[in-house]
């Protein structure tokens, strides 16, 4: 992908630039940890066991750890590597929640942890087609992230996502590590949503959903186990499927919302599944229209806060 400056009508070429990826980009990663993946620092160079752990971070919207590697090395096993820190964590739990309390200075305990939404991210400067291909399975805890640094002091982190795969890794497979691991962590989809709803309630999600996702190239659509989170820098929506209804969280306050009809609710101080701090309730076709404005507006919030 070629990316341009404009000068006076002429497009002039950005060239990208070789940078120490384990040094530069892991510094620069850290210090933006919550910008460019929503996600909480907690610990530079782990060492744990055989193993030392580029980046420990921890993700609040779904109260997991997250592993993040650097590489150059374009020859490593991406199945391989990441079942092997993923089974590290899982049998090390005490080791991360320890970690996680003295740096932060607080009492997280090992059963407020949602251990089977770990995850694994690697970046690299480009990654092979076989390391690609490695990912096209739709249970797969690993995701890679291409970073590129260009000469105009600008960064792209750019996450590669597989086709819709239909296969679960654990079909082909007998590797102990990646069977046990898989025993405990799931990646959830949207079909674990909607598999249980009565079709009603899954046509009212199908139709919303299309809409969300048309607000912008850039939303990712990210699944948990009770929730489905729509983000751009950060997540401005979570979505969820009830059998008759679908509640909708937002960012936007209340008092802030231009809601003329006033059929949202305050949930700032209400427990809920994921974040956001007014509830929109969804019933019926014909309340997408104004819903969808509402959303909107989140969205909008979203973006403008970066």
């Amino acid at each position: 992908m070629s990316i341009f400056q404009i000068q006076n009508s002429k497009l002039i070429a950005i060239r990208d630039k070789d940078v120490e990826l384990e040094k530069d980009i892991q510094k620069l990663t850290e210090e933006n940890l919550e910008t460019v993946f929503g996600l909480q620092f907690i610990r530079t160079e782990f060492p744990l066991g055989d193993f030392r752990i580029d980046t420990l971070a921890f993700d609040n919207e779904s109260n997991s750890f997250v592993i993040i590697e650097y590489k150059r090395d374009r020859s490593f096993s991406v199945i391989d590597q990441g079942y092997s820190y993923l089974a590290l964590m899982l049998n090390n739990k005490a080791d991360f929640i320890l970690e996680y309390n003295e740096k932060l200075q607080t009492n997280l305990r090992k059963d407020d942890v949602d251990w089977s939404q770990s995850r694994v991210i690697f970046l690299a400067k480009s990654f092979n087609r076989y390391q690609q291909n490695a990912i096209n399975f739709r249970d797969l805890p690993i995701e890679l992230w291409e970073v590129k640094n260009y000469d105009n002091s600008t960064i792209l982190y750019n996450q590669l996502l597989s086709p819709e795969a239909k296969e679960s890794v654990k079909s082909i497979t007998r590797n102990k590590t990646i069977e046990n691991v898989t025993k405990e962590v799931k990646v959830y989809t949207i079909e674990d949503h909607t598999n249980h709803i009565n079709k009603d309630t899954r046509d009212l999600f199908e139709m919303i959903r299309e809409k969300i996702l048309a607000l912008g190239g850039n939303i990712e659509e990210r699944p948990k186990k009770k929730y489905i989170a729509y983000r751009t820098h950060q997540a401005f929506l979570y979505v969820h499927i009830q059998q008759s209804q679908i509640k909708l969280h937002i960012i936007i306050g209340k008092s802030k919302l231009n809601d003329p009809k006033g059929i949202t609710r305050d949930v700032s101080k209400v427990g809920h599944y994921g974040g956001g701090v007014t509830e929109i309730v969804l019933t019926k076709m014909e309340e997408i229209s104004y819903i969808m404005t509402l959303i909107e507006q989140s969205f909008n919030s979203s973006k403008s806060s970066f």
